[in-house]
């Protein structure tokens, strides 16, 4: 497949509704991300600053080929995302909990 082809927007008939409650979004500042062979786990939650302890509210499981999708449409959304409003700083180091973490 061409890279033009990879970026024809998808034109589907499926209909989507919110599941009650889920509209107003949760904020978090915390993700951690688990990976076997067949699924990718990633748990969003908050921890308070200045505190030692916080609290995963959600939990997203996905096969490969979507964890694959969802990154290449982040790494899209920042890139016009810095095109408007400039570069995301990021602190140099290795990820922590509070800042998107990776578990295997």
């Amino acid at each position: 497949m061409s890279e033009s082809e990879h970026k024809k927007p998808v034109k589907t008939n499926v209909k989507l509704t919110w599941e009650e409650g889920i509209t107003g979004g949760r904020y978090t500042n915390l993700q951690i991300v688990a990976a076997s062979e067949t699924e990718f786990i990633v748990d969003f939650g908050f921890v308070q600053p200045q505190e030692p302890k916080g609290m995963i509210h959600s939990r997203l499981i996905m096969s490969p080929r979507h964890a694959k999708g969802l990154m290449r449409t982040l790494v899209e959304r920042i890139r016009i995302h810095e095109q408007r409003f400039g570069e995301i700083p990021m602190p140099v180091g290795n990820p922590t909990p509070q800042g998107g973490g990776l578990v295997n």
